[in-house]
């Protein structure tokens, strides 16, 4: 069956709810290879965002496909109300990890994907908080699209068709500088976005706190390190600190999603790190497996998750620690271990991050570049470098789309990815082993692409 047939199949037989058809028709892909996608006419495209930053280590990582036809000859399947032995070594790399990050001890909680795993991270919250439901959560945040994840993800269409099922969370504004929300400068404002957040526990009646009682109606903050979605919004240096002094004052819990960026991707191997901040519970998922079998999961501190308040049958789900990807976890931890993986994203950040800035100076159509490790983001705006363009955005990503960029005489695809709250910033997250040559290249085909666009829109 060719592939125009199979998308005539796919038209008829498949769901698009489950899929996203931003192109049409749908791009189709036969094979993967590093830092590469291929069609079906084995035409390359080289991927600058790795399906959302879950396939750190490039596709078809030999190294972790390997670890998984291991399990699959041993032990491939299980019931999760047992244990095995990927679960146990996996649960405590990882709060062993942490432990020696922030010097807490706590807790691994396994589900399948990420939205699940926030939905764990709710029942915990909502338990250790004596069933307090209601949330902070930040403006151009995403959490997920379940019920529960997108009552506290900001965008409205996520729940628009659905109605509500429990509490919507209260958003407050991110600290984007290139977009201040209260038109201040980054060297200038005093981090006056986290006094504005502060100042909603001075009286009763600004509705989330109560002096005679003490308490706040809210039992904590879901916040995201760096953007996701949002469009890679890298926040500026002590925000978060003196954000989580305002939530320890008043028995707030901080609650770190990490889902896209942990792993190294900013160059940390969580986020938050970068941030000097002990968050109360995290939420991971994605690059874990590197995409592969997938597997997510919470870490919590003891206090918040020990088998006395947070008891066996708090949540479930039948594939929750499966032993595939366990084990590719397992293995992709380990090799987070045997190599400088911090050093070396930051520099190749730094590389990609002046390559772009080069872009920048040459196209007025870029509005704003930044990044943090290989999190990186190229806002697109019209000419006057500040009003959001979206239709250029979008024609940005469809030429990439054609495979038709040439450079030495052969032709290229490139696949980006949209975020940003007016989805006019290209969110770039490739391979951490992308090489020296395939970054040069990456810059090659925006260059490419950049000046097509821009050329053909003159």
């Amino acid at each position: 069956m060719d592939h125009h047939d199979l998308l005539q199949d796919e038209a008829t037989y498949c769901s698009f709810g489950d899929t996203v058809h931003y192109l049409e028709p749908p791009k189709l892909f036969s094979r993967c290879e590093g830092s590469f996608l291929f069609d079906p006419g084995d035409r390359p495209y080289l991927d600058l965002q790795m399906w959302y930053s879950a396939c750190n280590f490039g596709y078809a990582n030999p190294r972790l496909n390997q670890a998984l036809k291991r399990q699959i000859d041993t032990l491939p399947q299980l019931a999760c109300q047992y244990v095995h032995r990927e679960k146990i070594l996996l649960a405590k790399a990882l709060a062993q990890k942490v432990e020696s990050i922030w010097g807490v001890k706590g807790r691994i909680h396994f589900n399948v994907g990420g939205s699940q795993a926030v939905e764990d991270s709710l029942k915990l919250v909502r338990n250790a908080c004596q069933g307090k439901s209601l949330m902070f959560a930040y403006e151009g945040g995403y959490h997920g699209r379940t019920l529960g994840a997108s009552a506290i993800t900001s965008s409205y269409r996520y729940r628009r068709r659905y109605g509500h099922f429990g509490d919507r969370a209260q958003f407050v504004p991110f600290p984007y500088c290139f977009r201040c929300p209260y038109g201040k400068k980054r060297d200038q404002c005093d981090l006056y976005c986290v006094d504005q957040f502060a100042r909603l526990f001075d009286s009763e009646y600004y509705g989330v706190w109560d002096p005679k009682d003490g308490s706040a109606e809210y039992a904590a903050f879901y916040v995201e390190a760096v953007q996701g979605t949002g469009g890679y919004v890298v926040p500026p240096p002590g925000y978060f600190a003196k954000l989580k002094r305002v939530l320890d004052e008043r028995n707030i819990l901080l609650v770190d999603d990490e889902i896209q960026m942990a792993f190294y991707r900013t160059g940390k191997f969580f986020a938050m790190e970068h941030f000097n901040v002990t968050p109360d519970v995290l939420v991971f998922g994605k690059a874990m497996t590197n995409g592969m079998n997938p597997i997510a999961g919470l870490w919590a501190r003891e206090a918040l998750i020990n088998p006395k308040v947070f008891p066996p049958g708090s949540t479930h789900s039948t594939f929750s620690s499966n032993p595939l990807g366990t084990a590719v976890a397992l293995e992709a931890i380990q090799m987070m271990a045997e190599k400088d993986y911090e050093s070396m994203v930051m520099e190749k950040g730094a590389y990609l991050l002046e390559g772009l800035k080069e872009l920048q100076r040459r196209y007025r159509i870029i509005g704003d570049v930044d990044g943090l490790g290989m999190a990186l983001r190229v806002e697109i705006c019209r000419e006057d470098g500040y009003i959001p363009d979206k239709a250029m955005t979008d024609r940005l990503l469809e030429e990439g789309m054609k495979a038709d960029l040439t450079t030495n005489g052969k032709q290229y695809g490139l696949i980006l990815d949209i975020g940003g709250y007016h989805k006019n910033v290209i969110t770039l997250a490739p391979s951490l082993e992308i090489t020296r040559p395939e970054m040069d290249l990456a810059i090659t085909l925006l260059d490419l692409l950049f000046a097509r666009v821009t050329r053909s829109a003159a």
